[in-house]
């Protein structure tokens, strides 16, 4: 469990530099130059997301459960994850549906983690979800004091929303049906 949490401070951490110390991370960043500073945290994040994995792999060896969820969550929990996958790929195309939402990354962020705090509910399973809920919540309100940081994607298109919507779609079928047992090693369809 040692591992997650480290591996949840330090990827969250990074990820979490513009809303926490925003003058500090602007000062660093133009001190260095944009490539230099993503040069530095960008190592430190990967570090995080990989004790994430082997610390969630080791926690789910030996679970503590906190909650048992009825099986009609997971069917919601699926309808939940519906929408993430496009949203996703929204936050690199600009369309109507990033300029409706305004961070569509943060909303797929909510969905997927309220998805799966309501389908699983071993401590293990609150530590990673919670935190990247309460995460993209605390990220999604800091927009009301500071100034969202531009995401780079593709030019604006008249197709961008289509992509993003089909190709979403397309990406969580896979998951359904083969990425999800093949990567976390469970079949969310049973």
């Amino acid at each position: 469990m040692i591992l997650l949490i480290l591996g949840l401070a330090l990827f969250l951490g990074t990820h979490s530099l513009a809303m926490a110390l925003p003058a500090w991370r602007e000062a660093r960043r133009a001190r260095l130059g944009a490539t230099v500073w993503q040069g530095v945290l960008s190592p430190i994040a990967l570090l995080g997301l990989v004790l994430i994995v082997i610390g969630y792999g080791a926690a789910r060896d030996a679970p503590v459960l906190l909650y048992q969820p009825p099986l009609w969550l997971r069917h919601v929990a699926l309808l939940l994850m519906v929408p993430v996958f496009p949203l996703l790929f929204a936050a690199y195309l600009p369309g109507r549906l990033r300029a409706a939402l305004g961070h569509p990354m943060l909303a797929a962020v909510k969905l997927w983690a309220i998805a799966h705090l309501l389908a699983n509910g071993t401590l293990a399973d609150v530590l990673l979800f919670g935190s990247f809920l309460l995460w993209a919540v605390a990220d999604r309100l800091s927009f009301k004091w500071r100034a969202a940081t531009p995401v780079a994607g593709a030019p604006l298109g008249p197709w961008n929303d289509f992509i993003a919507v089909g190709a979403g779609l397309a990406l969580y079928g896979a998951f359904l049906l083969v990425l999800h047992r093949w990567w976390i090693g469970i079949a969310p369809l049973g």
